[in-house]
């Protein structure tokens, strides 16, 4: 009874820690989420009144409702589709717009009459365009002027004229007023994915020299939270092309920073996968029992370290010489840990070393061709042991 009073005491301390713990990483979570987004939550305020004012005092639309909210959902779309947004909203409500007119002349108001200018609206929304956005707003324009054109005169110019309004006035402010900047977009979507990578390839490393399966099984569970971090690091590349595109201020980064980090996106990508099939088969490496030679979890770490250099010659802008280097050194030492002896997942895990640092060259700017030349030319001989990893 005693001791188990004492382990129950025991436990609330650690289970209020625990919670602890919790508690402050969701307010790192919802502090970082409130800064990511800070600057959509300022465009969307500046573009709703901006089209609001221009709606009301320069163009004399009594109520401008639409124009307001035109903006704010044209910026409301992922970053680096609102351009493509502006367009999509600019058809639905013309659509809407003249289904609604057409179908009032012949056929009136009434319920049914409502139910049929919605469908045609949005049949005719989807063969012309079939994007989402297309069809809300063909629908909704048409459910306006079915129910409001009987009672609120001249409702379908001001309606097209909101939506030119709502969206120009948004993609003003995404383009001149208060643009994002590119680079800055780019580097808030990779750190976590290039993070997240380097932390779990160093702590393979360290699982594989102390041969410890349970710690490089956390690391190969930890990789795969890089699914979400890497589609938002590509829809930044989206963002980030369109910024530099739009706005004038950044024109000059579009082929240079900018245009290099978008290309990687795809490549670091592939290596992401690859370093999972590496942890993957560390696992099965230590716990069958297969030679570890000392300069494989070196290798390992080599990457990692490319990884980091990586990302902060990307987020400097400059050129990724040193992350090159480093990703080189990484398939160099590779190729000792072949020639070392090593066992079937010893084989694979070279051979997933090599494809990571392809991976990553390409990543740096180099052709997959010249990537490819410079692994197979660094790692050395095959010749000495089973050839692990193919081509590459």
């Amino acid at each position: 009874m005693v001791a188990a009073g004492r382990r129950g005491a025991d436990a609330g301390p650690s289970t209020v820690a625990r919670w602890g713990d919790r508690l402050v990483v969701a307010l790192r979570d919802r502090v970082r989420r409130v800064r990511t987004i800070g600057g959509l939550a300022l465009q969307a305020g500046l573009a709703a009144a901006l089209s609001w004012l221009v709606a009301h005092s320069l163009l004399h639309v009594s109520q401008p409702v639409f124009a307001p909210i035109s903006a704010v959902s044209t910026l409301a779309a992922s970053v680096g589709q609102r351009l493509r947004r502006t367009v999509e909203l600019i058809i639905g409500v013309t659509v809407g717009v003249l289904i609604g007119d057409l179908l009032l002349l012949v056929i009136g108001t009434g319920w049914w009459q409502l139910a049929l200018i919605v469908v045609l609206a949005i049949v005719v929304a989807l063969f012309l365009a079939g994007s989402a956005a297309v069809v809300i707003q063909a629908g909704a324009t048409a459910v306006l002027i079915a129910t409001l054109s009987p009672t609120v005169r001249d409702l379908e110019i001001p309606r097209f004229v909101d939506a030119l309004i709502g969206g120009g006035v948004a993609l003003l402010v995404t383009a001149v007023l208060l643009p994002l900047n590119p680079l800055r977009v780019l580097n808030r979507a990779a750190r976590p994915a290039l993070d997240l990578l380097a932390t779990q390839l160093d702590a393979t490393a360290e699982a594989l020299t102390e041969r410890d399966a349970a710690r490089a099984r956390t690391a190969r569970g930890e990789l795969r939270q890089s699914a979400g971090r890497l589609k938002a690091f590509v829809e930044a590349t989206q963002g980030a092309r369109e910024a530099s595109t739009l706005s004038p201020v950044y024109w000059h980064q579009r082929r240079g920073p900018v245009g290099r980090y978008a290309q990687a996106a795809e490549p670091i990508d592939r290596a992401v996968r690859n370093s999972g099939t590496l942890i993957r088969r560390s696992v099965s490496l230590i716990e069958d029992g297969e030679p570890v030679p000392e300069s494989l979890p070196t290798a390992v770490a080599d990457l990692a370290e490319a990884v980091r250099l990586l990302k902060r010659q990307f987020a400097a802008g400059a050129e990724p010489n040193r992350a090159r280097e480093q990703a080189l050194r990484a398939v160099r030492t590779a190729g000792h840990a072949y020639r070392d002896g090593v066992g079937f997942s010893g084989a694979v895990v070279v051979a997933q070393v090599r494809t990571t640092v392809s991976d990553l060259l390409v990543a740096t700017g180099l052709s997959q061709e010249d990537a490819n030349h410079l692994v197979r030319r660094l790692f050395g001989d095959l010749s000495e042991s089973a050839d692990p990893g193919g081509a590459r």
